[in-house]
Order: C-alpha cells, then sequence, then structure tokens
C-alpha cells in the first residue's frame, strides 16, 4: 500500500509539472509576441491559437525525451539546467518549422512571426523551465534553513569538512538534501592555498589541515568528516592525528568506487576506526594466488574471529563446499549464517560439532567430506588464562593440532595451514610455548607426508580479535575508565583481521612444505599510545576525561615480541609478495620430538613447564612478571 501511495504522488509531481509547463509555455510566447507587435490583443489572440496546441504538444514530448520530468529536481545541479537549455533549444526549432509548415498549408495565421520572436520566446521560455525547477529546490532549501526542526539540528551538532574536493561537495549536498539530520556542515578546511578564503556550496573554506584544532574550536565543532580518500594513507593518518586533537567526534567517508553511482549514501560515512591509524598502510594481499581454492573442499576449524574472517574470504574464491568445524556453536552458527547471505546458494556450507581434541570425531568429519584443504584455527590463545590452565593449552593448541595433522595425512588433504603467533618467538609463556610446539608438530608432519604440503603462519597482535586490547580499552572507556595498560613502555606487532586471514589464505598457495610465514608488519606499536588514541578517537581527552593506569606485566607476559628466531634470520626470504617474509624449517630430531610428546600427554601442572622447555629449550618464563600462585 505504501509503494501504491508513493507511486501514486510520483505521478502526481509529474503531472502537476507538466500542467505548469504547458501553462509557461503559451505564456512565454504571448509575452513575446505583445513585446514585439505593435497589433492589438485581439490580432494577436488567434495568431497565437492557432499554434498552441501543435508547438506546446511539441515542447512536451521534447521536454519527457529529454528526461526533465524524470530528474530528482532537490538533487538539481548544472547537468539538469543543461538539459533544460538543451530541450527549449531543440522546441524552438521545432517551434519555427510547425509555424513554417502551417503557412505552406494556409493553417489559420501561422508563420506570420519574424525570427527574432522565435529567438526571443525560445530564450524566455528556456529561463521559465529552468528558473521554475530551481525555484523548486529553493523552496526546499529555504524551508530547511528556517524550519524549527533544522534549526535544532543545526545547533546540536556542527561538522567540519575536511577536503574541498569532489568527495566533500558530495557529502555536503547529501547532508543538505538529507534536510541536515545528520548533522550541518559550518566550515571546511583544506589544504590548497586557492581554495582557502573562497567557499563550496556556500560553506566558508578557512584554511588548511595544520588549523583544525583552531578552527574547530573558533565554529564550536561537535563532528569531523576526513573528506580526501585519494591521500596517501601516511598522509591520512598525519591529518587524523591533527583532527583527533579536538576532541571531536571524526568519521571518514568512502571513496567514489564505495559509494553508490546514482545516489550516494551517508550510511557509508564510519567513525574512523583505530586500524585506520596504524604506523603503515593495511598490506594488499595478492588474490590471485588465492585461486587454488576454486572447485575445492575447505575445512576450517575453530570460527573465532581470525577463523570466521577466513571462511569469509574464502567464501569469495568459489570452494566447492566449506566445513565448519568448532566446539562451541554460537560462534560457527552467526559465521554459518553469514556465509550462507554471501553466496546466495551457490555451494553448500555444513556446520559440524566437535572438539580437535577428539580424534574420533575428527575421523568422522573427514570421512564424511573428504576436504582437499584445512585452515586450523582452533586454539586456546588468551596467555594469562593459559598460564592458569597449561595443562588444557597443551590439549587443545598442541595435541589438537596434532590430532587434526594426522588426520589430514590419513585423509591425504592437499595443503594444511595452522595459525601461529609472534609468541612463539623465544617464548615467555605457555600459550607462545605450545604454539611454537605446534609449528614443530607441522614441520614434523610434512617431513613424513606424501600428499600433504603443510605451513605455518605467524601473527603479531590482531587488531578487533576477541580478547584482544581493543575490545578491553572500548569496553574500560565506556564504563567511564580507567584504562588499564600494563606498562607504559610495552609494544606489540599489530594487523587487521581481513590481514590476517588473508595471509592464512595465501600462505596455502605459497607454501612448498613446512615453512612459517611471516607478514611484515612495519614497526611496533606503543600499547600506551594506542590507549591514549582510541580514548581520543571515543570523543575523550586522556588523563583528563579517561585516565590511564599502569598495572604492572602479567605472567607470561613480555614487554616486546619478536616476529623470528635468530636461527631463522639465515634462511629468512621474500616470497612472490614482497610483504610476506617465509622462514624454512628449523633442524630438529624427529626421536626427540615423539618423546617429548609422549611425556606432554601426561604431563600435569607441576611438570608442565619443564616439559615444553625439553622441546622449546629457548623458553624462558619473564622475569619481570608477577609469578603464578
Amino acid at each position: 500500500m505504501k509503494r501504491v501511495a508513493e507511486k501514486f504522488g510520483l505521478i502526481a509531481k509529474q503531472v502537476i509539472l507538466i500542467f505548469a509547463d504547458i501553462l509557461l509555455i503559451n505564456i512565454c510566447f504571448f509575452i513575446t509576441a505583445a513585446m514585439i507587435s505593435s497589433a492589438s490583443f485581439a490580432d494577436l489572440l488567434p495568431m497565437l491559437l492557432s499554434r498552441s496546441l501543435p508547438v506546446t504538444a511539441a515542447f512536451i514530448l521534447i521536454y519527457g525525451v529529454c528526461g526533465l520530468y524524470s530528474s530528482i529536481w532537490k538533487y538539481a545541479s548544472i547537468n539538469d539546467l543543461i538539459r533544460c537549455c538543451l530541450a527549449g533549444f531543440l522546441g524552438g526549432l521545432v517551434s519555427v518549422s510547425i509555424d513554417k509548415i502551417g503557412a505552406y498549408f494556409g493553417w489559420g495565421s501561422m508563420g506570420n512571426f519574424p525570427a527574432y520572436f522565435y529567438v526571443c520566446s525560445t530564450l524566455l521560455i528556456i529561463a521559465s523551465c529552468g528558473g521554475f525547477r530551481l525555484l523548486y529546490r529553493l523552496s526546499r532549501y529555504v524551508y530547511r534553513e528556517n524550519g524549527v526542526i533544522t534549526r535544532d539540528l543545526r545547533n546540536r551538532n556542527r561538522i567540519l569538512i575536511i577536503g574541498a574536493g569532489d568527495m566533500g561537495m558530495i557529502i555536503v549536498r547529501e547532508l543538505e538534501a538529507n534536510a541536515y539530520r545528520k548533522g550541518r556542515p559550518v566550515v571546511i578546511v583544506d589544504d590548497n592555498v586557492r581554495k582557502q578564503g573562497k567557499k563550496m556550496c556556500g560553506i566558508p573554506v578557512r584554511g588548511g589541515t595544520d588549523r583544525i584544532p583552531e578552527i574547530a574550536e573558533r565554529y564550536k565543532i561537535d563532528e569531523i568528516i576526513y573528506c580526501i580518500p585519494s591521500a596517501s594513507a601516511e598522509r591520512q593518518r598525519e591529518i587524523m592525528n591533527i583532527a583527533m586533537k579536538t576532541g571531536c567526534i571524526l568519521k571518514k567517508c568512502p571513496t567514489l568506487l564505495e559509494m553508490n553511482a546514482n545516489e550516494p549514501d551517508l550510511q557509508k560515512i564510519r567513525k574512523v576506526d583505530i586500524c585506520d591509524l596504524l604506523p603503515r598502510p593495511e598490506v594488499d594481499l595478492n588474490i590471485e594466488q588465492c585461486r587454488y581454492l576454486q572447485g575445492q573442499t575447505v575445512l576450517i576449524t575453530g570460527c573465532g574471529s581470525i577463523g570466521s574472517e577466513i571462511c569469509r574470504q574464502v567464501a569469495k574464491h568459489k570452494p566447492k563446499c566449506m566445513v565448519l568445524v568448532d566446539n562451541y556453536e554460537n560462534n560457527v552458527f552467526s559465521v554459518y549464517h553469514e556465509i550462507l547471505r554471501m553466496n546466495k546458494g551457490k555451494f553448500p556450507v555444513y556446520i559440524r560439532i566437535g572438539s580437535v581434541q577428539d580424534v574420533g570425531r575428527l575421523h568422522e568429519i573427514f570421512e564424511e567430506f573428504h576436504p582437499d584443504i584445512v585452515f586450523h584455527a582452533a586454539a586456546h590463545k588468551h596467555v594469562p588464562l593459559m598460564e592458569d590452565s597449561p595443562c588444557e593449552a597443551v590439549k587443545n593448541n598442541i595435541f589438537g593440532t596434532f590430532n587434526t595433522a594426522k588426520t589430514a595425512v590419513e585423509y591425504k588433504v592437499k595443503k594444511f595451514v595452522i595459525l601461529s603467533t609472534d609468541k612463539a618467538v623465544n617464548p615467555a609463556n605457555v600459550m607462545g610455548a605450545t604454539k611454537r610446539v605446534t609449528e614443530l608438530i607441522i614441520q614434523y608432519f610434512d617431513r613424513h607426508a606424501l600428499d600433504t604440503r603443510f605451513a605455518a603462519v605467524r601473527f603479531g597482535n590482531v587488531l578487533g580479535s576477541n580478547g584482544s586490547v581493543i575490545p578491553i580499552f572500548k569496553k574500560q572507556i565506556e564504563n567511564g575508565g580507567p584504562v588499564t595498560v600494563t606498562d607504559p613502555d610495552i609494544t606489540r606487532y599489530f594487523m587487521t583481521i581481513p590481514e590476517a586471514a588473508q595471509l592464512v589464505i595465501q600462505a596455502g598457495s605459497l607454501s612448498k612444505g613446512g615453512e612459517v610465514f611471516v607478514l611484515d608488519m612495519g614497526e611496533p606499536v606503543k600499547i600506551l599510545d594506542l590507549a591514549e588514541n582510541i580514548i581520543r578517537l571515543s570523543g575523550f581527552v586522556p588523563y583528563r576525561d579517561i585516565d590511564i593506569v599502569f598495572t604492572g606485566l602479567r605472567p607470561g607476559e613480555k614487554l616486546y615480541e619478536e616476529l623470528t628466531m635468530t636461527e631463522e634470520m639465515r634462511g629468512r626470504k621474500k616470497t612472490a609478495n614482497n610483504k610476506i617474509f617465509v622462514t624454512p624449517p628449523v633442524d630438529f630430531s624427529d626421536e626427540q620430538l615423539e618423546t617429548a610428546l609422549d611425556k606432554l600427554r601426561s604431563a600435569n601442572k607441576q611438570n608442565v613447564r619443564d616439559l615444553l622447555k625439553e622441546i622449546v629449550p629457548n623458553y624462558q618464563e619473564n622475569p619481570d612478571a608477577p609469578a603464578v600462585e
């Protein structure tokens, strides 16, 4: 019913516009004839009436062909005015033709007008046609400017636009067209000195980006929208860091390609995320190297933050089917329905609930699907929790990986990729030590497997993943603080969830067997800087609105992490993607590993750390962290 009403309303507007044009066209002809002729009204009227019907019909038909009745006039632009001029010019030519034809056949008094009548009447019609449409837009603008609701919004939400270019103009016009419900732009900043001191869409351009804090304070800005998507990633971060000093809400517009070509969507303007402030550009991995997934049965264990993103990335590459394995049904249920929406029935997706610690269940799943590729993401990853429950870390991380890898060999899986961590390098905690053992396990199986190629991917901290510092900081800020940081000097390497998932998938393509892949993650980030930036992005001032408290290193925590062990550095190489490094397998004794794993199977909380040190000699518990009780 609503759609019928909307359709009827649209038709009614078009009919009103047509009748208005009919009236304007004939009034213009009469005014022109009256101005250039000395004849009386009684003499002019028959001449105009004899040509009124065919000439008016011709004009209306040309208007329709030129799209003047299908335009959205609240978005009227220079293109719409050009079409008005073109339609009026064509109508003028047609009116001359009609008059000449009428004169030739002797239809009434047609053809008795001088040439300048047609020129003047055509110009007058063009002016009235365009003016009437712009008057409609002007009336809407005046209504919005003087409306009580708009005045209230203007007072509550004042916007500063960064960038007086095409995207800035689009955002300003969209805000205006939506009656400023999303806020009112009051000032623009741009580094182009030729634009400074001028106006764009009636809004003043008051200076460069270095003056953002000053201008924001002068204009009492509530919100800043960054509108220079073409700038380099480094320059974008510089500008955003300046804008954060204002304490205003900071948002970022999409690129032109991300916006709808016909009607840009303000919903795509998003708040600036901490990922936008990484001290390096996000790595763009080679999607072409992921074609090996096409037509393959892909099994993913563990559907947490990274496992879920691996599922999304795999779904883009047209697998034969996907099998999601997890012992926690909520996560896997959520990502399952998301993948179903994405693929729209192009390939089947299956859920199988089960633990990687259960060998029998793994055999059931592998026997049912016979996967070609396995991404093993199931693991315990929280450092402090695993310090308290080390035997559980061993069961899930070490023997869960061992069980899954052994089953993959038995069922002749082509590719097997596990997720490791930078905490596996010179580990200072149980979680890192267990992850280093999993790297040795996949290298062990790669030596003995004939049909399966194994690889590991070593991550830094993944921004926004479950249990990472970002969600914790945000929750602390929501609760009014304080934000807790263990040490003012602690640093970490960071990567985004999509980077992590794409790295895992691409490792499957690059792997020749037994490698550990590492992403070039730039320089490590100070956690204190991260905390301060998140507080600013939340609209607060660090140490004034939200305090930061230092709690001391936790059990098993290091001040800094490393990406590569000393013994790996000699053989470290770049891959076809110069942002991905590969470290070759480190020599170790298969017999010693097998013996140590046998001992670990019966480990208890008292001896588990000593047994881990037998396999990972460089595992040293952090002397700076508090002892585990």
